[in-house]
């Protein structure tokens, strides 16, 4: 088993060269009408609260604070919108699962996430974080589903890996790859990586720019 996908010399280029280019933040949006309409491919993050989705984003774009990070599960509380490049928007979404939030604001924050996957036509991929420390777990199935419902192409990718010895890799990419097996909207490979440590980020923007459309 790799840690992450074997990606030639020139896929690797071509992620490099997309996330050299000039990002920024666009907007956070509240409901889906404050989305932008137009025909960027976008790429969305989603995860329990907590998991490293804005390491992640920082680390892919080299930046150190691009996306905003936090101890404290739930501080992302909107969609988040990035501009890369003139055909590429990253989607930073709101964690799910944090139980210790208000009922009502978990209410929104769900529905939120909810309308979004079901209704975005220029959603190429969703990337669900996982902490490689801990799997997935029971909040994360409903998410799964949602996404295989609504045909909405998903891949899992395990953060944190550097906490892990290789075997305890290999434990939970085998457990992660059987959960996802015979889901129909679920993409066959599995990303491992290390915001921390930079391992897996130059597959990941490989695996992104390999989804441009010109």
């Amino acid at each position: 088993m790799t840690d992450y996908l074997p990606f030639d010399e020139a896929a690797l280029e071509k992620g490099r060269l997309l996330f050299c280019d000039q990002i920024s933040f666009e907007r956070g949006a509240v409901n889906v009408a404050d989305l932008p309409l137009d025909n960027r491919v976008e790429v969305a993050f989603a995860g329990r609260s907590n998991v490293g989705k804005s390491s992640l984003i920082n680390a892919l774009t080299r930046r150190t604070n691009i996306a905003r990070t936090s101890n404290t599960p739930g501080r992302t509380q909107e969609l988040n919108l990035f501009l890369l490049s003139q055909n590429f928007r990253i989607v930073d979404m709101p964690g799910y699962g944090y139980a210790k939030a208000p009922k009502d604001k978990v209410k929104v924050w769900n529905d939120l996430i909810m309308e979004y996957l079901k209704g975005r036509p220029t959603l190429r991929r969703v990337f669900v974080l996982i902490d490689s420390r801990h799997g997935v777990k029971a909040k994360d199935i409903p998410v799964f589903d949602l996404l295989d419902t609504t045909a909405v192409n998903y891949q899992i990718v395990l953060t944190k890996a550097d906490k892990l010895l290789q075997k305890d890799r290999d434990a939970i990419y085998a457990s992660t790859q059987k959960v996802i097996e015979k889901r129909p909207a679920a993409h066959p490979h599995v990303h491992f990586t290390s915001s921390e440590k930079g391992l897996g980020i130059a597959e990941l923007r490989a695996e992104i720019a390999n989804m441009n459309r010109y």
